[in-house]
This record gives C-alpha cells, sequence and structure tokens, in this order.
C-alpha cells in the first residue's frame, strides 16, 4: 500500500512540475497583439477586442495539469 501512495504523489508531483512548466513559458511568448518591426527597433500594440487572445493552449494545459497533480497529491494524503 505504501508502494501505491509514493506512485500517486510522485505523479501527482511530476504532473505538477510539467504543468509549471508550460505555465512559465506561456509568460515568455509575444502576446498576438504586439507586432515587433526589427527594421525601425519598435514595437507596435494593435489591439482589436475580437482577435485577442490572452491565454494558448500551452497555459491552459498547464493550469489543467497542475490542478491534477494538486488532486492527486491530495488523494495520496486520503489513502
Amino acid at each position: 500500500m505504501v508502494g501505491v501512495v509514493e506512485t500517486i504523489r510522485l505523479v501527482g508531483a511530476a504532473l505538477g512540475a510539467v504543468g509549471g512548466a508550460l505555465i512559465a513559458l506561456e509568460f515568455f511568448q509575444q502576446p498576438s497583439y504586439v507586432d515587433y518591426s526589427p527594421e525601425f527597433d519598435s514595437y507596435e500594440v494593435q489591439m482589436n477586442p475580437q482577435e485577442l487572445t490572452e491565454h494558448t493552449w500551452l497555459g491552459r494545459a498547464g493550469g489543467l495539469l497542475i490542478s491534477v497533480g494538486f488532486t492527486l497529491l491530495f488523494v495520496a494524503e486520503l489513502v
């Protein structure tokens, strides 16, 4: 029984770590409404509310993995 609990705990921690890494990658992405022009070395912001994307699937998957990781850690404490 101890082996099962440790396995659940390790899987939960691993999923949480992968999810955290995905969210960290999400923070370093250039937003969809910012355009960089290397010719003029300047940024241009064009915000159109219909086309605005704040989060990508990378961040959503990371959040899901973190929540599953925390759930597995909680289940491991109950078992």
